[in-house]
């Protein structure tokens, strides 16, 4: 099973709207669209175009050639602008095989490289145990725990805090 990243083009835009009508929301963010329309990655595939590389990293999660998740590295703006906040996405039947752990690691290399940035931070809900061992297996610290800080589902959860350091 070869892991892989790859630009985000226009030619994705079938993949976009499958990965993101397909993933499971229980601990997305409740910016993206459901149903996800052709509207919506057109929009997306513009906004990627735009930043990409420049105050951001976007990119799509391959195996053996297929897309099948998304992460991001989006850099902050004003007195954070030196910290980017890392988001991802897989599709369910490719959880629990490592496929996340390296899709983080390729991005962090790649957005300390690109972005004009000195750390990473990464916000996971406190029931997300496995999104937090993806953060810690590539070297993100537990900085802290936002209490009652998200309201997703009915349920207001807790939020952990994870920060990844450039090497210098």
């Amino acid at each position: 099973m070869k892991v892989e990243l790859q630009k985000w083009t226009i030619d994705h835009k079938e993949d976009l709207i499958r990965i993101c009508n397909e993933a499971d929301r229980s601990f997305l963010s409740g910016r993206l669209p459901y149903p996800y329309t052709e509207e919506a990655a057109d929009w997306w595939l513009g906004m990627v175009s735009e930043h990409d590389g420049r105050d951001g990293v976007f990119r799509a999660v391959t195996v053996d050639g297929r897309i099948v998740g998304n992460v991001t590295v989006e850099q902050k703006a004003d007195v954070y602008c030196k910290d980017g906040d890392i988001g991802y996405l897989l599709l369910t039947e490719y959880w629990s095989k490592g496929i996340m752990t390296e899709a983080v690691r390729l991005i962090c290399e790649e957005a300390f490289s690109l972005l004009d940035i000195v750390r990473i931070t990464g916000l996971v809900y406190a029931p997300n145990i496995a999104s937090q061992r993806v953060l810690e297996k590539n070297g993100f610290v537990r900085e802290g725990l936002q209490r009652n800080a998200v309201f997703k589902n009915g349920m207001i959860q807790d939020l952990c805090l994870y920060g990844k350091l450039k090497q210098k």
